[in-house]
């Protein structure tokens, strides 16, 4: 006999959906510093053992995130990354065919305040990337400075994500077997300092290292822009010369990260706090570009695949953003 559940109500799914977007929020902004108290506090508990035991265990283990890390599929598959995805909602769109035999290097844009689309669309299966990428396994760099933090880098490793230097990004791309595709964000964190609804400025005119290290390797270069990742925040104004931009890039040169002070929507109320407003972000994946490898590559032949590369951005962009509601007067800008 064929059990059939009751559908859940939609204010249910709203609830459910506007929790697992604050679990995600807190993972990123409040779980680092929760598991690095918990280490450091079950020293002086009689579990003690425990912190003992993960600290051997994270010495012998110290080299697996730079060597494509440890996803779980069960947790890549959670259900809550699916309410998540509905939440926005998000949505993943391929333009092209990936070939399975070969690695792949992607660069995403925008990067936004905490870069939502890139993780689901990457680190989790909610928008479907394997069936869409049959055979593909994807990988996202993140700030090497998350994998120093204990039980953390487990978490983060848990979806495919994998520290952000070249060590990291080489043992993915050098893979024989071909299936990997590495995402990095190109603009990082500083690009989230620009991160304003209806912004479509990329840090991307002087950031050439992901054409390098694609061109070291071989490897296609891909295109992929997501559109609505800047809207989902809004952002105080912080335009370059004012006293908050430079206090927010002196922050950046000390601890690596930028700190956009963002805000959007509460949790039982819709005029302030931060959860992010539910507002569709779709990302396009566009076709990829064949790079010829070459070990190294002079400057004038990574310049020439650079501005290739901006064109085949500008183009992606410029195709698909009708669909997106993006003004018919709006261009991508490269600074």
């Amino acid at each position: 006999m064929k059990v059939e559940f009751a559908p859940l109500s939609v204010p249910l799914q709203r609830r459910l959906q506007t929790a697992s977007v604050v679990q995600w929020i807190f993972s990123f902004l409040g779980l680092a510093q929760c598991c690095t108290a918990a280490f450091i506090a079950l020293f002086f508990t009689r579990f003690w053992l425990v912190s003992a035991l993960y600290a051997a265990w994270w010495l012998i283990d110290r080299e697996k995130p730079s060597k494509g890390g440890r996803r779980i599929h069960a947790l890549r598959n959670c259900i809550v990354w699916r309410y998540m995805r509905d939440y926005f909602p998000i949505t993943l769109m391929k333009t092209a065919e990936l070939d399975p035999r070969k690695n792949y290097l992607v660069g995403f844009h925008p990067h936004g305040v905490l870069a939502a689309g890139a993780f689901l669309n990457f680190c989790t299966e909610a928008s479907g990337f394997s069936i869409l990428f049959p055979g593909i396994t994807p990988h996202l760099m993140m700030l090497s400075l998350w994998f120093r933090i204990p039980f953390f880098r487990d978490y983060v490793m848990s979806g495919g994500l994998i520290p952000s230097d070249k060590e990291s990004a080489s043992y993915v791309l050098q893979k024989p077997e071909g299936g990997n595709l590495l995402a990095i964000i190109v603009g990082g964190a500083q690009e989230a300092l620009d991160a304003h609804p209806g912004s479509f400025t990329l840090l991307l005119k002087n950031r050439k290292g992901f054409v390098r290290l694609a061109i070291q390797h071989g490897t296609p270069l891909v295109p992929a822009f997501s559109f609505g990742e800047n809207d989902v925040f809004d952002q105080v104004k912080n335009p370059k010369g004012s006293w908050l931009r430079r206090i927010q890039h002196w922050l950046q040169q000390i601890m690596g990260i930028s700190l956009p002070l963002f805000h959007a929507r509460g949790i039982f109320q819709y005029s302030f706090g931060l959860i992010p407003y539910r507002r569709p972000i779709c990302t396009v994946v566009g076709k990829p570009i064949p790079v010829q490898k070459k070990h190294r590559p002079s400057e004038e032949e990574v310049d020439q695949i650079h501005q290739k590369y901006l064109n085949e951005l500008s183009e992606l962009f410029e195709k698909h953003k009708a669909k997106y509601n993006v003004p018919e007067d709006s261009h991508l800008e490269f600074i």
